[in-house]
């Protein structure tokens, strides 16, 4: 497999600045160096963020050309990272680009050929994972590569098509590495029992592999129980949880689809609650107790099909489990309160996000506020609670693009990333940085 790094620092014209302002970003600001943030949780810790957005079109700190794709960019360390495919009429090839997160600048790329034989072929869906210096990024058709973060030279490369004969998912390789320990950890979808493959982060080796599973979309998450970590992963069969250390099953429960394998949404955790929801096959909900390595079903719920649902068909986003409630995204864009001790809806609402199939919002936590991104570029910030959906205001980010998917003028599917006071956000054609960070001495509303 070809494999070229390029260093682009010196090519201006790759970056389109549509402001002559740049943040004045402090020294020491919180990073989003992996998909969903620092915890993988959706929750977002800086402080002195604007209350208020103006309206019409944000103001952008830099806008930088990049290829389609659904990766959403991380960033760590004064850097951000996203994954694209070259556009359609180029080479099939996959790139990550690192650039510098204050200006947009060009710092690495490395690129390498990657023959879709996938549905949706726009682009890599993985977010690229930092940690201690090094980036861990997957392709859509499992090609597998620690980088160095800061220079692009490749530490170590796996395809794991070849090494793990890759049962590929009808979208391909979606779940975004997660680090444990000195393990990382990937939804690999490999035949027999490979659907979950643990790496040595620093050499690549296989440490443990586990699953007989067909593989899915969703990315794997790290809880507590009994003072130990337990690794929750949402394959195309079951929702599961695993030693981390050893992949030896701790607990299970079967969750097979009627369709076809299309749970994306990551396993959302409140206290003792364990949530996912799936485009066809509806909601579940489990208890893994703090005390114990165990867990049992409290409630599922399932409509007569995709578009008669009960409680919440869930498609994109992660859904969000607080104060015994449930907030999320049904399958043509309605947006869903839940009683999270029953499944139960509460109330629904349609101003986030017009109504179509698969519509999207990718919400994050911040204060007692949430950020939400929809699908036609939309940046809202809202309040949830059981009276109902309490938009506080509304700007478009960015121009939703026709790559990821052709429908209704195209669509804005990737996770954005909040670091630095500030959100980055990308499309098919473009990566930016917006400012949110609020002005010394402004006052700002808070309703």
């Amino acid at each position: 497999m070809k494999l070229t790094v390029r260093w682009q620092g010196v090519l201006a014209g790759f970056i389109t600045f549509c402001t002559v302002a740049v943040p004045n970003v402090r020294l020491i600001a919180d990073d989003w160096p992996q998909w969903r943030g620092p915890g993988r949780d959706g929750v977002w810790t800086e402080t002195d963020i604007v209350k208020e957005l103006p309206q019409g079109q944000l103001a952008y700190a830099w806008s930088a050309d990049i290829g389609p794709g659904y990766s959403g960019p991380t960033v760590a360390d004064g850097r951000v990272y996203v994954m694209d495919r070259q556009p359609k009429d180029r080479d099939a090839t996959e790139r990550i680009h690192c650039l510098d997160s204050n200006t947009g600048k060009p710092l690495w790329v490395v690129e390498y050929p990657a023959d879709y034989r996938i549905s949706y072929t726009a682009g890599p869906r993985a977010s690229v994972t930092i940690d201690q210096g090094k980036a861990y990024c997957v392709g859509a058709m499992g090609h597998f590569h620690c980088l160095d973060a800061k220079t692009g030279s490749v530490v170590w490369k796996r395809d794991l098509q070849k090494d793990y004969d890759i049962q590929m998912p009808i979208w391909g390789i979606a779940a975004s590495p997660l680090i444990y320990e000195n393990l990382v950890i990937q939804q690999v979808c490999g035949a027999g029992d490979a659907c979950m493959v643990a790496f040595d982060k620093e050499t690549g080796k296989e440490v443990w592999r586990a699953l007989k599973d067909r593989g899915a979309y969703s990315s794997p998450i790290l809880i507590r129980q009994a003072n130990q970590e337990v690794l929750v992963c949402w394959t195309g069969d079951s929702l599961t949880g695993l030693d981390p250390k050893t992949g030896k099953v701790f607990w299970g429960h079967p969750f097979p689809p009627s369709r076809m394998p299309i749970g994306v949404g990551d396993p959302v955790l409140s206290g003792e609650r364990l949530f996912v929801s799936s485009f066809y096959d509806g909601s579940l909900m489990v208890r893994v107790p703090k005390d114990k390595v165990t867990s049992e079903v409290i409630w599922r719920a399932v409509g007569h099909d995709e578009q008669h649902t009960k409680s919440l068909h869930a498609m994109i986003g992660t859904s969000i489990v607080q104060d015994n409630l449930v907030f999320g995204t049904d399958s043509y864009g309605e947006f869903r309160c839940l009683d999270a001790a029953t499944g139960e809806r509460i109330w629904e609402d349609a101003l986030a996000v017009p109504r179509a199939r698969w519509a999207t919002i990718h919400m994050v936590r911040q204060a007692d506020r949430v950020w939400m991104f929809n699908e036609r570029g939309e940046l809202l910030i809202a309040k949830l609670s059981p009276e109902g959906l309490q938009i506080l205001s509304r700007s478009q980010l960015i121009e939703p693009t026709r790559d990821q998917l052709g429908q209704r003028g195209g669509v804005c599917w990737s996770h954005p990333a909040y670091a630095q006071k500030s959100i980055f956000a990308r499309n098919d054609r473009q990566l930016v940085r917006v400012s949110l960070e609020a002005k010394s001495g402004e006052e700002t509303k808070s309703e």
